[in-house]
């Protein structure tokens, strides 16, 4: 019984330094294509142009099967988008701390390694700007993140809800080096909205949607 024990408790430390010698860090960045999407006020579909933003940050990988892995990571985002109503252009510019839970198949082909990946995100707002031009005025605002806005509020800032979740999709290619890219797409599935106690009837619902390149190195 004692030499079984000791026979399983073996095992498991060296599965435990196995598993850990099979995890790598990654450390990434790249272009973000983005866009507000949903709708307005009165419910009509929002007409926004993309923008185009960055991402920077670090993930790790951490083996669950043959083949399979677990990747969270830790990105700082921006995200937003152009609207032109008249003759009034408003550029609207969000600062995120991001959070995505991927899963990702990584099988060898060629050289390096096919890469394809899927999990959630969660994100929280960190700043954000939200400029009104018109002919030669340009006015611009800081954004706060709320999630209601009371009827004392100043009306001098942009509001935004700060939590945002949704879901990524991702493939790529792994150099046997370390270096690897990847692209990506990005759906929003919280409004980030708020709720503004002066107004009735409102049937706003505007969520982060995009996609982007990145290209990273894996240690």
């Amino acid at each position: 019984m004692k030499t079984r024990l000791i026979s399983i408790v073996l095992i498991l430390l060296l599965s435990a330094t196995f598993a850990s010698a099979q995890i790598s860090f990654g450390i990434l960045g790249g272009v973000n294509f983005q866009n507000l999407n949903g709708k307005d006020y009165n419910g009509d579909k929002l007409e926004n142009d993309m923008i185009i933003g960055y991402h920077a940050g670090v993930n790790v990988q951490i083996p669950i099967a043959s083949e399979f892995y677990f990747q969270p990571g830790l990105l700082f985002t921006t995200k937003g988008a152009d609207n032109t109503n008249g003759t009034l252009t408003y550029k609207i510019r969000l600062s995120y701390v991001e959070l995505p839970l991927n899963f990702v198949y990584k099988g060898a082909l060629g050289n390096g390694y096919l890469l394809v990946g899927f999990g959630p995100y969660v994100g929280y707002g960190i700043g954000g700007k939200v400029t009104t031009e018109g002919g030669a005025a340009s006015v611009e605002r800081d954004v706060e993140f709320k999630s209601v806005v009371e009827a004392g509020d100043p009306l001098t800032v942009a509001y935004f809800k700060a939590f945002d979740a949704g879901g990524n999709i991702f493939a790529g290619y792994e150099m046997a080096g370390g270096i690897f890219f990847h692209l990506n797409t990005q759906l929003g599935m919280l409004a980030i909205n708020p709720e503004y106690k002066i107004l009735t009837n409102d049937k706003s619902s505007i969520k982060n949607t995009g996609f982007g390149l990145s290209l990273g190195y894996r240690f």
